[in-house]
């Protein structure tokens, strides 16, 4: 017996068409009832057929009407709403060739066979189930070739009826398919909806690629859809649809169920990476420093020990072997000035004050750490006028600007008192006490000139000095806030008063006394301050013409007189002197103040500036330091003031207006003054 292969048609949204014939429905219909395999349930592959040829005595074919087709459109059609419930029982040779084609048409001729009987599958019914058996492979293509075979040429045989059934049964294979498998994009497709359409990468659900969206629902990734925006300018569209976007459009989108990649992990790695990195260079930095420092100390403590031991053998009365490096500094420890010639002023850092420039004045204040300099508004536009910038000495650091006067500011002066009332004159006519510690000026006193220094009474702190600029001294009362409580009227000419300095009382036999230094172009002169209200003039011996500045030192009783350059001297001068008063003979002398030379220092040639200087005790301890700002070469000079030799030449942008020492938790350092920077050096 000769068993046929099935033929298998997979439903991939193709549709069928059969037609049959409905003719010949009497006694055929029983046999073929009879005959006929249980009907399975809906499926898409079709049973096989064997042609039992030898027991019928002849060909047993199934007859079909003609036209009955199977088509397999393209995958772009859709889907047929159903599985076709049939079995289609087609003669195969053992060696079945599959066809090739998307289109199989299987018809045959209406004439009946002469023994073959015609057989009627019946749809639907309901029939004896079989055992179902695996099903052969199925073809990885969704489209399944029809497969069409030629049957052999069969001898005829005689069969009974009934054995042609139980052949026709057992020859029968029913197949189970497999469930139709559900519609699925492709990966392609599933990437769509998680991708940004412009960099064709994931969106993030944190950092500057999120997913954000347009007004017409289109999502992007922020970074990109802002750069395709700012890129189009005015005309800007939407990359998909070209609707009209805008930046102000975009809005972000917090929608947990969005296949977004979360990279919020990476970015708090990443900042806790910058972080790490920032301290490590921090830090390494720090170590920089800490080397250098070490550096210099081993350094230092060297040059300690050599010159130790060479102390040593000095007073064991030998002779040493200097080397040629160390003679030069061993030679000095014998000298007066070794102390200050052992240190000296270091570089230590620059700030910028102005950047337009204008500063002029400076001074420093204890109790809050700080140097303050004056400069004009850097707000001109919504804060006019002039004040002081603070500058932070712990730091280093320029803090903040407080306001003051409407015009420049000429001078700067504080108390010995803990209280950081900043006394400051200027060109507006008027001297101002301000608060530090609240930035707000708390008084202001109108000379009704422009008032070009000032300086607080260290006698006594409730009073206050202005000098104008028609050489007059106006003395005020802090407890009185309405106008000077005296005027001290120049001697000789009505220069502008260009320095103030107070020299307090002190128990000292050559100068006791305490009063008032007013400096102008043309001399100087010592008001001293017989009683709160009582003032005595005293002409000081100096040179007529050409005094920019006069400076104290409270401790010697040394004044710092600076003089241009003019005929009989072509350089900058300042010239140290010692304050005397001599003894008081009868009743009717009074005793007189006047002014001794001590020494001279030349700086360069050019004087066109009022510049201020400073004498000051070394920090070393010993004698005393003149500093002075030299305008030729743009350098601040230091000299030792007891043998008058240059110390140091510290170098600066512009020429130096200003010089003040201060010193900090120990350490000692030196300001100096530009109109936009201010450098500090410290003491080593």
């Amino acid at each position: 017996m000769e068993v046929e292969s099935s033929l298998i048609v997979l439903d991939s949204g193709s549709s069928t068409e059969v037609d049959e014939d409905d003719d010949d429905e009497g006694d055929q219909r029983e046999q073929a009832a009879a005959r006929s395999p249980p009907r399975l349930p809906a499926t898409w592959a079709f049973s096989q057929r064997a042609v039992g040829s030898a027991a019928r005595g002849g060909p047993m074919r199934r007859r079909l009407r003609q036209g009955l087709r199977v088509h397999y459109p393209s995958q772009t059609a859709a889907p047929s709403r159903g599985f076709p419930d049939f079995l289609l029982r087609a003669p195969a040779a053992s060696a079945a060739e599959p066809g090739s084609g998307s289109t199989t048409e299987i018809s045959e001729s209406e004439e009946e066979e002469e023994e073959g009987e015609e057989e009627e599958v019946e749809w639907g019914g309901e029939g004896a189930a079989l055992e179902p058996v695996d099903p052969p492979a199925l073809p990885s293509s969704p489209r399944l070739n029809a497969r069409h075979t030629q049957p052999p040429e069969a001898a005829p045989s005689h069969s009974s009826p009934a054995a042609d059934a139980e052949r026709t049964l057992q020859s029968t294979q029913p197949l189970l398919a497999p469930p139709a498998p559900a519609p699925s994009s492709s990966p392609g497709e599933e990437g769509e909806g998680d991708v940004c359409s412009i960099c064709f990468e994931p969106w993030t659900t944190a950092g500057e690629h999120r997913l954000s969206a347009l007004r017409c629902g289109h999502l992007f990734g922020f970074t990109c859809i802002t750069r395709w925006l700012k890129a189009q300018g005015s005309a800007a569209k939407c990359p998909q649809c070209n609707k009209k976007a805008k930046r102000s459009d975009i809005v972000l989108l917090y929608a947990p169920k969005l296949r977004a990649l979360d990279n919020s992990e990476q970015e708090i790695l990443k900042k806790s990476l910058e972080q790490e990195q920032g301290l490590r260079r921090k830090a390494e930095l720090e170590s920089a420093q800490y080397k250098l420092k070490l550096q210099v100390v081993t350094t230092k403590y060297g040059q300690a020990q050599q010159e130790l031991q060479e102390l040593r053998a000095m007073m064991a009365g030998r002779v040493p072997v200097y080397s040629s490096s160390s003679s030069s500094s061993s030679s000095l420890l014998l000298g007066h000035s070794q102390s200050s010639r052992s240190a000296q002023y270091v570089f230590s850092k620059a700030i910028l004050v102005s950047i337009a420039g204008g500063s002029r004045v400076l001074s420093y204040c204890e109790p809050l750490s700080c140097l303050l300099a004056s400069q004009p508004s850097p707000h001109s536009t919504l804060v006019p006028g002039c004040g002081v910038k603070k500058v932070s000495v712990v730091n280093m650091k320029a803090s903040q600007y407080v306001p003051i006067h409407s015009k420049q500011i000429r001078g700067l002066s504080f108390n010995r008192q803990n209280d950081s009332l900043l006394l400051s004159a200027a060109l507006d006519n008027t001297i101002k006490l301000t608060s530090l510690l609240t930035n707000t000026v708390v008084q202001t006193y109108n000379a009704g000139k422009p008032v070009w220094s000032c300086c607080w009474c260290l006698d006594n702190s409730n009073y206050v000095y202005a000098g104008l600029s028609n050489g007059s001294v106006l003395v005020y009362d802090t407890r009185d806030t309405s106008t000077h409580v005296q005027e001290l009227q120049p001697l000789r000419s009505r220069c502008p008063v260009a320095s103030l300095c107070y020299v307090p009382r002190a128990a000292s036999s050559s100068f006791p006394c305490g009063g008032l230094i007013a400096g102008s172009l043309e001399g100087g002169c010592f008001w001293e301050q017989v009683n709160e209200t009582t003032y005595r003039p005293h002409l000081l011996p100096l040179e007529t013409a050409g005094c920019t500045d006069i400076q104290v030192e409270t401790e010697s009783r040394h004044c710092l007189v600076t003089y241009r350059p003019g005929r009989s001297n072509p350089s900058l001068r300042c010239v140290l002197m010692s304050l005397t008063r001599t003894p008081q003979q009868d009743s009717s002398a009074l005793p007189q103040v006047s002014v001794a030379p001590l020494q001279s220092f030349s700086a360069g040639p050019s004087g066109k500036l009022l510049t201020k200087n400073a004498v000051f005790r070394s920090p070393g301890g010993a004698g005393g330091l003149v500093c002075a700002g030299d305008e030729a070469s743009n350098s601040t000079m230091v000299w030792d003031a007891s043998s008058g030799s240059l110390l140091q030449k510290l170098p600066a942008d512009l020429p130096v207006l200003d010089i003040s020492p201060f010193s900090v938790n120990g350490e000692h350092f030196l300001a100096s003054l530009t109109e936009k920077m201010l450098k500090l050096y410290r003491w080593e």
